[in-house]
């Protein structure tokens, strides 16, 4: 698929079928999220694949916004190994568990797999739930799945700001 119909027609799915995805393109959506840059190349992301019943109960448990999606990535970061900005008010953690989060979900659409960024959450409930190491900072769950029949993105999905009121040149 070409990256620019990647972008323009992945949505974010709220409602998923049964099938699980397959262990060949799970592979890849998280190879992709490996092969995705980090200041300094830390690479602190930890992606944790959910797929048990256990596990997927007490992402519920946190969250209403699993949506039925039979796989569940929760990206996390070592806070204690982290690149510090000047000034030390913000350090690469959030961000680069984000490049890594972005990868993913763009690998997943090019994979015809649907998914769905869920920060609607407590971050430290769900590390505490799901038993994550006290260094470990969740950014956000990923669901991933086949969307059901009937399932799209919602009505607004297209709706976008002219670049005029986006981008400023300086």
């Amino acid at each position: 698929m070409e990256f620019k119909d990647v972008v323009r027609n992945r949505f974010s799915c709220k409602k998923y079928g049964e099938k699980q995805v397959e262990k060949e393109k799970l592979d890849a959506i998280l190879e992709a999220g490996r092969l995705a840059p980090t200041a300094k190349n830390l690479q602190e992301q930890h992606i944790y694949v959910v797929q048990s019943a256990e596990a997927l109960a007490k992402i519920d448990k946190v969250t209403p916004c699993r949506y039925g999606a039979p796989t569940v990535l929760v990206v996390a970061f070592d806070s204690e190994n982290v690149f510090t900005y000047p000034g030390g008010k913000r350090d690469s953690g959030t961000e680069d568990a984000t490049i890594v989060a972005t990868h993913m979900i763009l690998a997943a659409a090019d994979e015809g797999v649907d998914s769905c960024w869920v920060n609607f959450l407590d971050p430290e409930q769900l590390a505490q739930e799901l038993g994550l190491p006290e260094n470990e900072e969740v950014l956000m769950v990923m669901d991933l799945g086949y969307a059901a029949e009937g399932a799209g993105p919602l009505p607004n999905h297209a709706s976008r700001k002219p670049l005029a009121e986006t981008v400023s040149y300086l």
